[in-house]
């Protein structure tokens, strides 16, 4: 096998993508190239200074090319392959939280539009992402109010027999049930598209000119409706911040680096308007400002996301125009990447840069505060860890039945939602009379057994109750041998009243520590506290929000369950079909022989059991 130095001189002096392996074949680098050779042998020979470079090269046993036809097909071959290995020394972009879009299934032929945290290619149309959730359903709202689109689910859109309370107060124009003209529902759409896009003043001028005409044919009625929809467009672009005098499409990127750290911001300027923002925070590896800029573009205009007219960056780019190519090819029109140095254009990407900046503060100031109130957690409680990693559990049942468990995982005081899970429990039934502290025995007792077998434990855990919760948390870590874990019960307050007084008084909540007959009181104004109940109360809606899907399920089937014959498959078809028990009982028996797998002999069983039951 040829060595590194031998495969270094043996590197195509040709466009191409290059990974870099370790020595147990994994991909921890990939980049791309106009000349491979030049590029490699950079790396490995120049003595490039940056402790990054030197970090990565020495961890390279191999490297493997891919050589291309062109600078744009190495452009989308290095994307593809970044998202595939996922290398931990390339620059990844994930945004800091969740960003709302607003999807409009265009596939369907009564299109609706809702918020979604999910972009998936499914032929569908994407609008956002909206840095502002509330930015996001207000718009939603205005399209609800004004332009009378559907709001049901497609489920819901097949199986509805009269119209919803959406059409009865004049939000829908009921096309499930009722004939509505396709094409005007259809223009519908497109003027709230519109809307969405920014193109308000094109949408003003269309609406203006229909309510014209309404008005000329004495529609007085129809012409007053889309008065109030110009007047709610209107409010909304009074709201907007006018940026531009070229009222083009625009997205602007700045640069912050500070202390290890970088913050990107991108403003989104749409028809001269600024509609929102976007923040990115990365690890900085030493990259130079125009690596970083070229990997955030790289991966920023995947998918279906909106390229704009034109993009802004505070650095020059050397394969400026090659992205030009590509994006104009996917844009269908020409895209302009610029770094202007003067001038409004320069402004803009300054603006860019303080926002940044101020988002770097911002975020800093933040993270600051919460390992403050994890410091001061961690000394009120006497914990013997730092408590980063917080895992909070919880029991929802009625008497035993239906009962659950639920963990909520909170990492550095914020919920990290990827950790979060629900128990069934086993081995505690309703005839047990709902004994909690058994069914909290079992549910810490499968998470620690889960958690030593692959290495992953909490800093601190959180029980909901008071002394009995704790023990059996303490009783599960010490029959399987957990020992660098601390445990603590937030118990709730109690209410007291006085028969003499009118008055209600409501004690401190108190936590109960291992070795300690007495809980701790911490002050009602105490960022630890308030820490505790957040993660308490998140722990209790979780679990309660599994327990009435669960108890609704359950509920839901066992009408049918008491039927011979009736399987799981076919309750799942009959419920298809119908999509509530009550109006499988008010079906007849050709409408039951419908369904597929349905004979006659169960058509009539599944009628005199379901009337039976009836009053």
């Amino acid at each position: 096998m040829p060595s590194l130095e031998e495969k270094l001189d043996s590197l195509p002096s040709q466009p191409g993508v290059y990974l870099m392996r370790d020595r147990d074949g994994k991909v921890i680098y990939v980049g791309k190239a106009k000349d491979l050779r030049a590029r490699a042998r950079a790396y490995f020979r120049s003595g490039d200074g940056r402790s990054h470079v030197q970090f990565l090269v020495r961890r390279v046993e191999d490297i493997e090319t891919l050589v291309t036809s062109n600078e744009k097909e190495a452009l989308i071959l290095e994307n593809n392959l970044i998202k595939q290995y996922k290398p931990r020394y390339n620059i990844r972009l994930k945004d800091d939280k969740s960003y709302l879009s607003i999807k409009v299934t265009t596939q369907h032929p009564w299109p609706r539009m809702f918020a979604t945290r999910k972009i998936i290619k499914d032929g569908n149309r994407y609008f956002g992402p909206f840095s502002s959730a509330i930015a996001a359903r207000e718009t939603l709202d205005i399209i609800e109010k004004h332009f009378l689109l559907r709001t049901c689910t497609d489920y819901n859109f097949k199986n509805r027999a009269r119209p919803c309370l959406q059409y009865q107060i004049k939000r829908c124009l009921g096309p499930c049930v009722l004939p509505v003209e396709p094409r005007e529902y259809q223009e519908q759409v497109r003027q709230a598209i519109l809307f969405i896009e920014g193109k308000r003043q094109e949408l003003i001028d269309e609406l203006k000119g229909r309510m014209r005409e309404k008005a000329d044919g004495l529609e007085f009625e129809a012409a007053a409706k889309i008065r109030d929809q110009i007047q709610a467009v209107e409010r909304t672009v009074e709201k907007q911040r006018m940026v531009s005098h070229w009222g083009t499409d625009q997205d602007i990127f700045g640069l912050y680096r500070e202390g290890g750290f970088i913050e990107v911001q991108v403003l989104f300027v749409r028809q001269g308007k600024l509609t929102g923002n976007q923040s990115y925070s990365l690890e900085d590896l030493e990259f130079s400002d125009e690596e970083i800029v070229e990997a955030l573009l790289t991966q920023f205009y995947q998918g279906d996301r909106f390229i704009p007219d034109e993009i802004l960056l505070p650095v020059e780019l050397e394969d400026r125009e090659v992205r030009q190519e590509y994006l104009s090819e996917r844009k269908e029109r020409s895209v302009s990447i610029l770094s202007p140095q003067r001038g409004d254009k320069r402004q803009l990407v300054e603006m860019a840069i303080q926002n940044a900046r101020q988002s770097f503060f911002e975020r800093h100031d933040q993270e600051r505060e919460r390992e403050r109130m994890l410091l001061e957690l961690k000394e009120k409680l006497r914990l013997r860890h730092y408590p980063q990693r917080i895992e909070c559990f919880d029991i929802s049942t009625i008497h035993g039945a239906h009962a659950v468990g639920s963990m909520v995982t909170f990492f550095n005081g914020e919920p990290d939602k990827k950790r979060y899970r629900h128990y069934r429990i086993r081995t505690v039934g309703p005839d047990s009379g709902g004994d909690d502290f058994a069914m909290m025995f079992e549910v810490l007792k499968r998470r620690f057994a889960r958690g030593l077998g692959e290495g992953d434990l909490p800093d601190l855990v959180v029980v909901d109750g008071g002394k009995g919760q704790l023990t059996m948390a303490l009783a599960a870590m010490s029959e399987l041998g957990v020992k660098d874990v601390d445990a603590v019960a937030l118990a709730k307050a109690r209410v007291r009243s006085s028969p003499r007084s009118s008055e209600v008084h409501r004690t401190e909540e108190r936590v109960f520590v291992p070795g300690q007959s007495n809980p701790v009181i911490l002050k009602r104004n105490s960022n630890a506290l308030f820490l505790l109940q957040r993660v308490r109360d998140e722990a209790h809606r979780f679990a309660i929000t599994y327990h009435k899907r669960v108890r609704t399920r359950q509920t839901l089937y066992s009408a049918l369950d008491r039927i011979a014959g009736i399987g799981s498959a076919r309750k799942r078809a009959l419920l298809r079909a119908f999509g509530s028990i009550k109006r499988i009982e008010e079906a007849s028996l050709e409408d039951l022989l419908k369904v597929p797998s349905i004979t006659g002999r169960m058509a009539q069983e599944i009628l005199q059991s379901l009337k039976s039951r009836s009053p």
